[in-house]
């Protein structure tokens, strides 16, 4: 008997002991914490806004949660929606995602990311509307008005709701060429506005220089990029700033010029064949 209990491994049956007091000490505390997270009461609406546009401010998501639910604080914990409030916050045009969550002190934690956008679309009928990174469409607001590109001209596509997806061939290009613009400083720089013109081409509008730069879609993006900044680089020296009407890369591998006045196409100087 004396030898079985001296084969006993008496440290592993202590750290069983204290596993296993430990597990039920968690359980005991676990329940305790159930029991006054139950009838714990919501002590404050704590607001959080992400994103760097500014649509909507702490004040909005408290009035709109106070509208929706009631007010939460002096509410017990356990009869506050937190799913619910969620997912109404999620449904608005400017909010890409919402997250609730109760803190130490029983405040509503609410954190709120605004969805970004990229281009305001103004179309052939005065419509406007912005459109975020994935082709959603949101809604203009008189509170906030962001520094993005702006598409004008022959555009057709309307707007009918929020997040309504773009759906015409036009929008997408567009779209296509504010990311590409966006990407690169030096064009982030130069090009202020998109135009589509009557022959359904895409024409940047640049900050510095009178002439129509015109890519037509957003095909070959980096190919035609590239053929203007040669054409900024390597001809405007030559022939100064107001030669030019209108910069034409839309065709593979030229650079098509036209003059002021004239409206003839100066092929001899400017038409520029690359390898």
């Amino acid at each position: 008997m004396l030898d079985k209990l001296r084969n006993i491994r008496w440290g592993a049956v202590c750290y069983a002991v204290l596993g296993l007091l430990a597990l039920v000490g968690l359980g005991m505390l676990m329940s305790l914490i159930g029991k006054k997270d139950n009838t714990q009461v919501c002590t404050d609406l704590k607001v959080m806004i992400e994103g760097k546009e500014t649509f909507i401010d702490q004040n909005d998501i408290s009035k709109l949660i106070d509208k929706s639910y009631g007010a939460v604080r002096g509410k017990e914990l356990s009869t506050i929606p937190i799913h619910s409030i969620e997912e109404s916050l999620e449904k608005l045009p400017y909010v890409s995602s919402a997250e609730i969550h109760m803190d130490m002190d029983g405040a509503l934690q609410v954190k709120v990311r605004q969805r970004e956008v990229l281009m305001r679309v103004i179309n052939r009928s005065g419509k406007d509307f912005y459109v975020d990174p994935n082709g959603l469409k949101i809604p203009v607001t008189l509170k906030y008005v962001p520094r993005v590109m702006v598409a004008t001209g022959n555009i057709a596509e309307g707007y009918k709701e929020p997040l309504e997806p773009i759906s015409s061939a036009t929008l997408k290009d567009l779209l296509e060429v504010v990311k590409y613009v966006n990407k690169d400083e030096l064009w982030g720089n130069q090009v202020v506005q998109l135009f589509v013109n009557t022959d359904m081409d895409i024409e940047l509008i640049p900050r510095v220089g009178t002439q129509d730069l015109i890519i037509g879609d957003a095909d070959s993006l980096d190919s035609k990029f590239q053929r203007l900044k040669l054409f900024y680089n390597e001809i405007l020296p030559k022939v100064g700033t107001e030669a030019y009407n209108k910069v034409n890369v839309k065709y593979a591998h030229q650079i098509v010029c036209e003059r002021k006045g004239a409206w003839t196409i100066d092929s001899a100087q400017v038409v520029k064949k690359l390898q």
